[in-house]
C-alpha cells in the first residue's frame, strides 16, 4: 500500500508537465457458467480518442472459484489497435489472473495478480504499451455497499512491471487510478461508470490519459 502512495505522489506530479489525452471507453459482456465454480465471459470492448476509434478487442475466459475469496482465470484478447499512421493491425494477449476478495461489512477489498503474454506486438518498441508488453500488474481496489442505495463507489490503483529486458531495463511503467461507481440493477445486468487516469513513469513527457470509462454486462 505503501508503494502505491509514494508512486501516486509521483505520478500526480509528473501530470503537471503532461499532455493530456482523453479516451471513451465502452464495454459490454455477457457471461454464464459452464460447470459447478466454473464460469465463461465474452466482453466487446471499444476505445475511442480524439480520431475515432483507437482500439477494439474481443476478449473470452474462464474463471474457476477455487474458494469465496480467491478466483483464478484466463483470458485471450485479440486487439485491433490504429498507429501513428491511422492504420489498423492485429495482434494477441493472453491474461492469466489471480483474484483475491475480502469483505468487512459493506466494505469489498480486492487484489488482482496479473501476468499478461502479448504478441504480435504494433507499435514503436522504444515505448511501453499496456496492450501489446508483457507485464506483471498489481491491482487494488475497494468497493462500499451503500444501504438503501442503487449505487456503490469504487477506487482503484493498478501498478504495470515490465519484466523485459528491454532498451531501459525491467521496472514499474505505467500506474492507473481509478474512481466510479457500480449500479444494483434488478435482475442479470451489472452497468458501472468510472474515471481513470493512466500514466506512465519515468517519462515526465508522456503523456496523461483521462478515460471515461462505461461498463455494460448481462449474466445468463
Amino acid at each position: 500500500m505503501k508503494m502505491f502512495i509514494v508512486v501516486g505522489i509521483l505520478f500526480l506530479g509528473s501530470g503537471a508537465f503532461a499532455q493530456h489525452e482523453f479516451q471513451t471507453w465502452l464495454k459490454t459482456g455477457v457471461e454464464g457458467g459452464i460447470v459447478k465454480k466454473l464460469d465463461w465471459s465474452f466482453e466487446l470492448n471499444s476505445r475511442f480518442g480524439s480520431s475515432g476509434l483507437e482500439t477494439f478487442f474481443p476478449q473470452a475466459g474462464i474463471e474457476y472459484k477455487v474458494k469465496r475469496w480467491f478466483r483464478p482465470s484466463i483470458e485471450y484478447r485479440y486487439i485491433l489497435d490504429k498507429d501513428r499512421y491511422g492504420n489498423y493491425g492485429a495482434g494477441h494477449r493472453i491474461n492469466f489472473n489471480a483474484s483475491f476478495k475480502k469483505r468487512v461489512e459493506r466494505l469489498d477489498l480486492g487484489l488482482r495478480l496479473r501476468y499478461q503474454y502479448a504478441f504480435s506486438r504494433l507499435g514503436d518498441a522504444q515505448e511501453y504499451d499496456s496492450d501489446f508488453d508483457q507485464a506483471i500488474r498489481t491491482k487494488l481496489s475497494a468497493s462500499y455497499d451503500i444501504d438503501n442505495s442503487m449505487f456503490s463507489p469504487l477506487l482503484s490503483g493498478e501498478l504495470f512491471y515490465d519484466p523485459s529486458y528491454g532498451p531501459k531495463g525491467p521496472g514499474f511503467k505505467k500506474i492507473r487510478l481509478a474512481i466510479g461507481t457500480s449500479l444494483e440493477l434488478k435482475g442479470p445486468h451489472k452497468v458501472s461508470i468510472k474515471y481513470q487516469l493512466d500514466k506512465k513513469l519515468n517519462d515526465f513527457g508522456a503523456n496523461l490519459r483521462h478515460v471515461l470509462g462505461l461498463s455494460y454486462s448481462y449474466k445468463l
